[in-house]
């Protein structure tokens, strides 16, 4: 079964790239394993998926210490940092997907050991439920990053609302795309700015047809 839909998000993803003329190996993909056992996350780790997120600071690491001898993984914590916890997981992970404030970034600079990659959160649809950056406060927001020398934005993330439409979710994703070229333009060192993650299980093919680097899926892999 789950052989069977890694190849058809595979074939999805395959799809999304064909039809928006981009190589298929532009985009990876990260396993959300917040769901499942170790011994699954394992599973596909074998079928080709090195790339495991959790949202939570103690279920990262667990699955990282039953995972141990899986040496080409790369951790994605994809989940809101409290700052109290900043210290048990930034180390641990290789990509941090929700950096949305000066005070976790001061928290990040003062625990990691090493260059965090990270994604920096915006809001781009302006929900109240969620965190992230408002769209035009990003650039400043990236900017004043330049301060923590161990913090790389690599890149931008978003999620769409839950009940958005088709148009409305590409609507988002394009916008967080424009911002992305923006904030790449200006080529600073601190923040390359190349990536996009965005787009999970219910819109992974919208995500990838708007310039996602990264998706984000679970629930289309355990099923």
């Amino acid at each position: 079964m789950l052989a069977d839909n890694v190849k058809q998000v595979e074939k999805h993803i395959a799809a999304a790239c064909d039809e928006v003329h981009r190589p298929v190996n532009s985009v990876q993909v990260i396993a959300v394993t917040k769901t499942v056992s170790a011994a699954q996350a394992s599973e596909l780790v074998q079928l080709g998926i090195t790339n495991i997120g959790e949202n939570r600071v103690d279920k990262l690491l667990e699955k990282k210490q039953a995972l141990k001898n899986e040496k080409q993984v790369k951790w994605h914590l994809i989940g809101n940092l409290q700052r109290k916890k900043v210290k048990l997981i930034i180390n641990e992970i290789d990509y941090f997907h929700a950096l949305d404030s000066q005070s976790l970034a001061e928290e990040i600079q003062k625990r990691a050991g090493r260059v965090i990659k990270c994604f920096v959160e915006v809001n781009v649809s302006k929900e109240e439920s969620k965190h992230g950056i408002a769209v035009e406060q990003t650039e400043a927001f990236i900017k004043s990053l330049q301060v923590f020398p161990n913090i790389q934005v690599v890149g931008l993330m978003t999620m769409a609302p839950l009940k958005a439409e088709k148009t409305e979710i590409l609507e988002y994703f394009q916008t967080l795309r424009q911002v992305q070229n923006q904030i790449a333009e200006n080529k600073w060192k601190h923040a390359p700015c190349l990536e996009l993650s965005m787009g999970m299980s219910r819109d992974y093919p919208l995500g990838v047809k708007s310039g996602a680097t990264f998706v984000r899926i679970g629930t289309a892999f355990f099923q």
